[in-house]
């Protein structure tokens, strides 16, 4: 396993980096990116231990359901990259297990890619999401064929990627680039049928950073969340990039185009409603707090928003445990959340969220955006003023009560708020996504049996007589039995 400052030198590697307007030739140095940098080194440190047979647990794969419980609990805990990783070497074994019978080399070169990963310790993040151009048009018709990423050329030892892969969180940190197709491919769309592990530094690939916390020199007062938390975007360009055999797992083959990002999408979702989970229980605690601190926990409406928080944060944790205890087990044994239940959740968390936001926001009032800093509430000339006016009653003074405006600022309404906001809604791809697999896994055969019980009819359309037209349910279950 590498150390944190083993992990940090790793990163001075040659990779191509830019973000605002600079190249960037130490990305452990650059002030915009040296915080995401630091979050892993201190995932490498917290993780490491000696020896030469020992690996984090972010390599571990579960085969129980206690097993996958356990690992999405630990997820909680870890740095972007480490999750990343995980859903990546996850998803590259699952798509793996799905391909085996009809392509058993690429079966192959996945495990093997996964026990090589697992001995370097090092991170992968996930390149799904292409430029696409103009949506209406498919790959081939785009006016430049580079708009989703492809083979542009074959060799016996590899082949020659270009294309681009646009939102990919913490590129510019990790080591390498888990690039699959963003979609099912057609007839004709062989080309952009491709799926390869590349490594950052990799001659040909550049990355172009993007970053919510525009200042490295964020004040924790301020910015009690996202000075901890710095996530990094990036725009990776693959310019004729060369992938050996050993790295490529799909070339071409329609069949399985889609096979990597459902697979992905799996384990990914998964991720985030554990995340969600955390996120939806920290809303309802920021209400709570700030109704208290404003004396407003007794009134009704306040009451009714922070129960529909509290019912919010239930179902996703509720979804979140069915999707690992009707867990799926892949034929050598590897355990899969169930795709029905981690959709739903996904879908219902993300559809939701910015409701729960206004509610949190209706709760706190104004003062989330116009608190003044902590830093008027220690100089002498403004002190006195704000400790007189921004304290509610006894036990909540001026400097607790600003603390929670700018912590619901900052989670919320500011720039990190803002990324969140857009995230919920398209990490793991956007809403209509999740519909689609919930919609193919849910059991519609057994909905319309239900239906048909309720109309007095058969599958042919025969109409049912007397006691043949009440199932197991009877009578009985009407509105008026109480709430």
């Amino acid at each position: 396993m590498l150390t944190g400052d083993q992990y940090l030198e790793s990163l001075r590697d040659g990779r191509r980096v830019f973000i605002n307007g600079h190249s960037v030739p130490d990305v452990t140095t650059e002030p915009l990116l040296r915080g995401p940098a630091l979050a892993a080194k201190l995932g490498y440190d917290r993780h490491y231990r000696p020896g030469d047979d020992v690996h984090g647990p972010y390599f571990f794969i579960p085969t129980s359901v206690d097993e996958l419980r356990e690992t999405q609990r630990q997820q909680l805990h870890w740095d972007f990259p480490t999750i990343s990783t995980a859903a990546a070497l996850l998803m590259v074994l699952t798509a793996a297990s799905r391909m085996r019978a009809q392509h058993p080399q690429y079966a192959e070169r996945a495990l093997a890619y996964f026990e090589r990963s697992k001995r370097r310790d090092i991170r992968v993040v996930q390149g799904i999401t292409d430029a696409k151009g103009n949506r209406a048009l498919s790959p081939g018709k785009q006016d430049d064929p580079d708009l989703y990423v492809r083979i542009v050329d074959r060799a016996p030892d590899g082949v020659v990627i270009r294309g681009a892969k646009l939102h990919i969180s913490s590129a510019a940190v990790a080591h390498d680039i888990m690039v699959m197709p963003t979609k099912r491919m057609k007839a004709g769309e062989e080309d952009w049928s491709v799926a390869a592990a590349v490594p950052v530094n990799a001659p040909g690939v550049r990355i172009i950073n993007a970053s919510f916390a525009p200042r490295p020199d964020l004040d924790p007062d301020f910015y009690p969340y996202s000075s901890r938390h710095v996530m990094t975007e990036g725009l990776i360009v693959f310019d004729d990039v060369f992938v050996p055999n050993e790295r490529l797992f799909l070339a071409g083959e329609l069949e399985h185009s889609a096979t990597f990002v459902h697979s992905l999408g799996l384990w990914e979702r998964l991720g985030s409603v554990g995340s969600y989970v955390r996120l939806a229980d920290t809303l309802v605690g920021l209400a709570h707090l700030v109704a208290e601190a404003n004396g407003l926990l007794r009134v009704a409406h306040i009451k009714d928003k922070i129960a529909e928080m509290i019912v919010y944060a239930t179902l996703i944790r509720a979804a979140f445990e069915a999707a690992m205890t009707h867990a799926t087990f892949t034929p050598e044994g590897w355990a899969s959340p169930d795709e029905l239940f981690t959709n739903a959740a996904k879908y219902h968390a993300a559809a939701n969220f910015s409701t729960m936001v206004r509610n949190l926001h209706d709760i706190a009032g104004g003062s989330v955006l116009t608190a003044p800093s902590l830093r008027d509430l220690h100089n002498p000339e403004t002190a006195a003023d704000l400790r007189k006016y921004m304290r509610t009653m006894e036990g909540v003074d001026a400097g607790y009560r600003m603390r929670l405006f700018h912590a619901i600022r900052d989670f919320t309404a500011d720039a990190y708020g803002g990324w969140k906001h857009v995230t919920v809604i398209q990490a793991g791809g956007g809403l209509y996504a999740q519909k689609v697999v919930v919609t193919n896994h849910f059991d519609m055969e057994a909905a319309k049996a239900l239906a048909r019980e309720t109309a007095g009819v058969t599958a042919s359309g025969e109409v049912l007589s007397g006691l043949h037209r009440f199932g197991p349910h009877g009578y009985g279950h009407g509105a008026d039995e109480g709430a």
